[in-house]
């Protein structure tokens, strides 16, 4: 994949360089944690019922969190930036579908989705870049149709960058990104915050939000 920022060359280098150990660390992600599948399914419920469209997973990684999507009765689908992620998703969820591609620009007609799923996966970008992320997020989205982020929370500092075992990432409060999101034209629902679990170091944020 050629002209991409440098940013993000070394964010897809990095993971494809770590993706078959990655998807082996992930694969119980959600297994110790019942309020992270708690506010799953509450994003699984916003997100279904009849006439919901398809629900997008946008930096599904190994597509482990695609896979439970589907299995909380979605038609979901994942989009990720590194082929190698890909590549193993498509192998462990053949029935699901997976595409190479930019979260930010993505290949998918204004309001296309009934829910977007971002779980960690603007992280990497540069703080600055984030309101870009968001408003691309929206665009995809139909009306009254749900995003729920997963995030890194700042724990009442600052966007704080930190040494991400992959590559850089970024700690943020959760009103900041509350407001960003407020901004790109959504309205939260609610906030989850959950404290580290075992090997984790910091805690954790939430925001489910509609799109306007």
């Amino acid at each position: 994949m050629t002209g991409l920022p440098p940013h993000l060359r070394e964010t897809v280098d990095a993971y494809d360089a770590i993706a078959v150990r990655y998807a082996e660390l992930t694969r119980d992600a959600l297994g110790p944690f019942p309020l992270d599948r708690a506010v799953l399914a509450a994003f699984a419920e916003l997100a279904g019922g009849a006439g919901a469209g398809p629900v997008a997973e946008l930096g599904c990684g190994p597509g482990h969190m695609t896979a439970h999507l589907r299995d909380l009765g979605l038609d979901a689908f994942g989009v990720d930036l590194s082929p190698v992620m890909i590549s193993l998703a498509r192998r462990a969820h053949p029935r699901l579908r997976f595409e190479v591609g930019a979260i930010d620009a993505l290949d998918l007609a204004d309001g296309a989705l009934g829910g977007v799923l971002s779980w960690y996966s603007i992280i990497h970008a540069p703080p600055s870049e984030v309101p870009a992320y968001l408003a691309e997020f929206r665009r995809v989205l139909a009306p009254g149709r749900p995003l729920l982020l997963g995030f890194f929370e700042a724990e009442g500092g600052p966007v704080t960058a930190f040494d991400h075992k992959v590559t850089t990432a970024y700690r943020w409060p959760v009103d900041a990104l509350a407001a960003l999101a407020g901004a790109a034209g959504f309205d939260e629902v609610g906030r989850m915050l959950r404290e580290p679990g075992e090997n984790e170091r910091f805690r954790r944020g939430h925001l489910l939000m509609l799109a306007r």
